[in-house]
């Protein structure tokens, strides 16, 4: 019997009849619990043998429409959806750091029948993570994202390689070799940096600013393309008390919420190598020193 099936069957008998006319020809159940599955499997971290930690509290964003019809039936549907997460993760022997949540939100720019499930890392009492378990997580995250950077870039030095014009006498052009091999040592050495900064998507960004927001906004310091981030989601600021510097990040009224190493946050101070999580787009931070 599926994790999908018993939970068509739960839900059925939960609510019957109205929830029928409630996901006809609109979201299904069975293809949130589905998302919330693929979200699992997807952002699963290896934290050591026999230890696989997922992430536990998904924000399922849904259009104004259907989050209006759901309202009403919110409770029974998210208890139905993390009891399905929970039959999921012990099918599979993952871990969370903490129960599993689901949560409906209403999203920007959805059409009906559209939804997003967007996961996190929430540390609790009960969870087998233990305390701590989030950042942990996100930890074992940004080793795997490393581990996935690194492998993606000697595909490229290879394939590089495999392209690369053979000359019929010397047997190689050396002018191309030299290029070819020097791209991938420069991309991969560590950069200096003079100050406070942030990794988008392998892009450097300094915050040279003593404010610097982030948000879709084009008004924006820092324009994020995502359409799971806010106008105006967040912002750094940075202050100096006499010769310690402080770093802030703080939430500005987003919809989704800014999450720091998984779990979400109002306002927290920054240290270097946390991961900050604006819908989709994963930011890392770099300090001084």
């Amino acid at each position: 019997m599926g994790v999908f099936d018993k939970l068509e069957r739960r839900l059925e008998r939960a609510v019957k009849q109205p929830f029928a006319k409630v996901f006809k020809a609109e979201v299904q159940p069975v293809e949130i619990a589905s998302a919330m599955r693929g979200a699992m499997d997807d952002r699963a971290a290896v934290l050591g043998p026999g230890r696989t930690m997922v992430p536990n509290v998904f924000t399922v964003e849904l259009a104004e429409s259907d989050f209006e019809r759901l309202s009403s039936y919110s409770h029974a549907l998210t208890d139905e959806l993390v009891a399905a997460a929970e039959d999921h993760a012990d099918a599979q022997r993952y871990v969370a750091p903490g129960p599993f949540e689901v949560r409906l939100v209403a999203g920007e720019e959805l059409e009906t029948g559209i939804f997003r499930v967007r996961p996190a890392a929430k540390d609790g009492r009960r969870g087998s993570g233990g305390r701590g378990g989030a950042r942990e997580f996100a930890e074992a995250q940004q080793a795997q994202d490393a581990r996935r950077e690194e492998q993606a870039r000697e595909q490229d030095a290879r394939r590089a390689e495999s392209e690369r014009p053979r000359d019929e006498q010397t047997g190689a052009d050396r002018g191309y070799e030299e290029a070819a091999y020097q791209r991938p040592r420069e991309s991969s050495r560590p950069r200096r940096r003079s100050g406070p900064s942030l990794d988008i998507d392998g892009r450097q960004v300094p915050l040279t600013a003593a404010v610097t927001t982030l948000g879709r906004d084009e008004e924006c310091t820092v324009v994020v393309d995502d359409p799971g981030a806010s106008r105006k989601h967040a912002e750094i600021r940075i202050s100096h008390d006499g010769p310690h510097q402080q770093v802030i990040l703080r939430d500005l009224g987003s919809t989704n919420g800014t999450y720091l190493n998984g779990e979400q946050v109002g306002s927290e101070q920054l240290r270097t190598g946390d991961r900050i999580t604006l819908g989709r787009t994963h930011i890392t931070v770099q300090l001084e020193g």
